[in-house]
């Protein structure tokens, strides 16, 4: 079965955030990820992950202000410096943590600014992170992010963000699939998985509506998990979603999977 890395960012919440890295062990995960952990030094977490026996397998760049609404910064005409100082912020929590992915937000399309205007913006963006992120064996990624739950994400299908991919043609960006936000925006999940297989470099799930852990709505994750499997994905897939309860209860879905088909 896929291996599965805890979402530090959304999980095990009920806990600080360095102490999610001991408890996802505890838990049975063997990989971790989170959004850019900005508020605890490089050194810190390095020390926690090497407590836990984890590895790191993906962070974001940072994303612009959260609190005032961003969510990405890379499609924004105007931030290019914000957005090339994230790249070496990201950069840095990178090699302390051995981390070797880097998903990148392209965030939400200013108001009134056309919308090729935007795109070149994004292109330029991607292929100066892929660039300096590639030096140190670094991959890219770009995920799309449904309309529903972000309003205005410029980048909100698969269709779309591979289009962009072949428009930065860097060999080191890849698509960030997330099983959630492509329910939500496009459905297809399976033959989307099939098609696009050997261009996504990194998988995240959680179940709709609601974005709780599988087992808790519409998504057949006892199918989609096994067709994986059987595609031969060989990376990690990410457990971004929010507990229905605490992490802890909701974990039952996991043991099933790790069991085999």
């Amino acid at each position: 079965m896929p291996r599965f890395a805890a979402n530090l960012t959304m999980l095990f919440t009920e806990l600080p955030f360095l102490d999610r890295f001991a408890a996802a062990s505890a838990a049975g995960f063997r990989g971790v990820e989170c959004m850019f952990p900005g508020d605890h030094p490089p050194q810190a977490l390095a020390e926690r992950l090497r407590e836990a026996g984890l590895e790191q397998v993906l962070l974001n760049l940072p994303a612009g202000d959260w609190a005032r609404g961003d969510r990405g910064i890379a499609c924004q005409p105007g931030r290019e410096g914000e957005f090339r100082d994230s790249v070496g912020q990201a950069l840095a929590y990178a090699r302390a943590l051995g981390c070797t992915r880097l998903n990148c937000l392209a965030g939400i399309a200013p108001e009134g600014v056309p919308a090729e205007r935007v795109e070149a913006a994004l292109v330029s963006n991607l292929r100066f992170a892929a660039r300096e992120v590639g030096k140190e064996g670094i991959t890219l990624l770009l995920e799309a992010i449904n309309t529903r739950d972000v309003p205005g994400a410029f980048v909100s299908t698969t269709r779309q963000a591979l289009a962009i991919l072949d428009a930065v043609g860097e060999p080191n960006l890849r698509y960030q699939y997330d099983i959630y936000h492509m329910q939500r925006a496009e459905g297809e999940l399976a033959e989307t998985l099939r098609a696009c297989l050997s261009r996504i470099g990194h998988v995240q799930l959680a179940d709709n509506p609601g974005r709780h852990e599988p087992g808790t709505g519409e998504i057949r994750f006892e199918f989609l998990m096994p067709f994986l499997d059987r595609l031969g994905y060989p990376g990690w897939v990410g457990c971004e979603y929010r507990p229905a309860t605490t992490t802890k209860a909701g974990m039952g879905w996991m043991a099933r999977y790790a069991a085999g088909p």
